[in-house]
């Protein structure tokens, strides 16, 4: 997949909120070794430079395009291309955070627990994922990817988003491992102007890279006119032009 950290900062404020709320949330009061795995152009370790003084803060992403962004973005910081399944570090760290990330990594019952063992004694694993896969914006990718002359080209692409467990099953994988596993989830509602051309901006900077990525010029512009099309009816303007976008995601702070 092609990341672009500018489609994806169209959008920043609205993408840097679940951030801020999943970093209130992290009991631990101080840390000396903070990283941001799947860091993207840095507006989510912006966040922990503050939360956490004199900590030594780094950020991780498989995206050569968002680790340029955060690195212009904060230079004084450490940021490294890296892939988080492949993360060898053994730590240990006071906080791992991963906003908006491991939606793309697979096998979370392994993948959680070896994160939080890297996790110092006292220290928090914070975890933020998009839970929209059953949304219509989500369901009409994959109906648009299946019934068009691509079907053949994107038979893989939904397949490249992480099937979620429930909030019960992360907290089985987690408690094992921890003193203390919070599960929450909370749907945000996004005004975007532009109506139905709003949602498919938004998400041309993040769930319909797969399904963009493997086409050519040609075929993407048409893909995204049926998208459109379809996205329209189902998610009707307001009086003002714009939508509302709902946007459930699932937040889990773990502490060791």
């Amino acid at each position: 997949m092609s990341w672009s950290a500018k489609q994806y900062v169209a959008f920043e404020d609205e993408r840097t909120r679940p951030a801020r709320d999943l970093l209130a949330a992290i009991p631990t009061p101080e840390a000396r070794t903070v990283v941001d795995i799947g860091c993207g152009p840095g507006n989510s370790t912006e966040l922990l430079v503050p939360r956490f003084p004199g900590a030594q803060v780094r950020g991780l992403d498989s995206s050569p395009d968002m680790i340029e962004a955060a690195r212009k973005r904060l230079p004084q910081l450490r940021f490294e291309v890296a892939d988080i399944d492949a993360w060898a570090e053994e730590g240990p760290f006071d906080v791992i955070f991963a906003n908006a990330v491991l939606q793309w990594v697979p096998d979370h019952a392994t993948l959680l627990p070896a994160l939080a063992g890297k996790l110092a004694s006292g220290g928090s694993l914070a975890i933020q994922m998009p839970d929209n896969l059953n949304e219509p914006s989500h369901r009409l990718m994959r109906e648009v990817a299946a019934n068009g002359p691509w079907a053949d080209k994107l038979a893989g692409a939904a397949g490249q988003r992480t099937e979620m467990a429930d909030a019960s099953g992360y907290f089985s994988m987690l408690r094992p491992h921890c003193a203390r596993v919070d599960v929450w989830r909370t749907t945000y509602h996004h005004p975007l102007p532009g109506g139905a051309a709003g949602v498919v901006e938004w998400f041309k900077g993040s769930g319909l890279i797969p399904f963009l990525s493997p086409l050519t010029e040609t075929e993407r512009a048409q893909y995204l006119e049926q998208y459109l099309a379809a996205v329209a009816k189902a998610y009707p303007a307001l009086p003002d032009g714009s939508v509302l976008l709902p946007f459930p995601r699932l937040f889990i702070v773990a502490t060791r």
